[in-house]
């Protein structure tokens, strides 16, 4: 006669990921890191495409990749504070079918142009509309902002409305020139390296200035930076 599992076996039955549950959720993953990683190399794999196939087939390709993305993001869109940031790649798809549609090579350079016109909208949006945008992503890490970070807040969304305008007015006028080697250049680096100047510097900055410094590396040598500053 066989005994019956205990409670405890039954439930870890009934709760453990089925093999086939546990490989989609590695491939959901791995696509996500995918589309990710593509967006990011978006002027690069343009580069590539229009280099070797005509702008038909190149917008084509891309579309291809980003084509699910944006169905997902649009799936997964909801009414919080963040929502006009997931139409980034629902932008790019839009820009690609146009550009695959008219097979003009201008449409798939314009996408950096429009995307900047995008953020640039849901960042200046906030400032009529508060919270600022800044403020918002704040808001996810910490919600008693002090009088002096919400002005810190309001300044930095501010200053990343004047970097879209000059960062997609150097992508326009990179697209109108037609060549492909400098709007790769500059949107596939340079561009990327001013972001991530500007992100340092506003983390750097906020935290030596208001303190809330964490256990992380990052805010352990923020740390060290101030106690050195404070004994000079």
């Amino acid at each position: 006669m066989v005994a019956p599992p205990d409670a405890g076996a039954a439930r870890a039955m009934t709760t453990a990921p089925a093999p086939g549950g546990r490989a989609l959720a590695v491939l959901k993953i791995a696509w996500r890191v995918v589309t990710a990683v593509a967006f990011i190399a978006y002027p690069l794999l343009v580069y590539a495409g229009l280099a070797a196939w005509s702008p038909r087939w190149a917008a084509l390709g891309l579309l291809a990749l980003f084509l699910p993305a944006a169905i997902g993001r649009l799936r997964k869109m909801n009414k919080g504070a963040l929502r006009a940031l997931a139409l980034v790649p629902v932008v790019t798809v839009l820009a690609l079918g146009a550009a695959a549609a008219l097979n003009a090579a201008g449409l798939v350079l314009a996408v950096p142009i429009a995307i900047n016109a995008l953020l640039l909208a849901a960042f200046g949006a906030t400032l009529f509309r508060p919270p600022p945008m800044i403020e918002r992503f704040a808001r996810l890490q910490v919600d008693d902002l002090s009088a002096d970070e919400l002005a810190w807040c309001r300044a930095w969304t501010v200053g990343w409305c004047a970097f879209f305008v000059v960062n997609g007015t150097i992508a326009g006028v990179l697209a109108a020139a037609g060549e492909l080697q400098p709007w790769a250049l500059y949107n596939g680096l340079i561009s990327y390296v001013l972001m991530g100047m500007m992100l340092s510097f506003e983390y750097v900055f906020r935290k030596l200035r208001f303190g809330r410094l964490g256990s992380g590396l990052v805010d352990r040598l923020i740390a060290r930076l101030a106690a050195w500053r404070a004994r000079r």
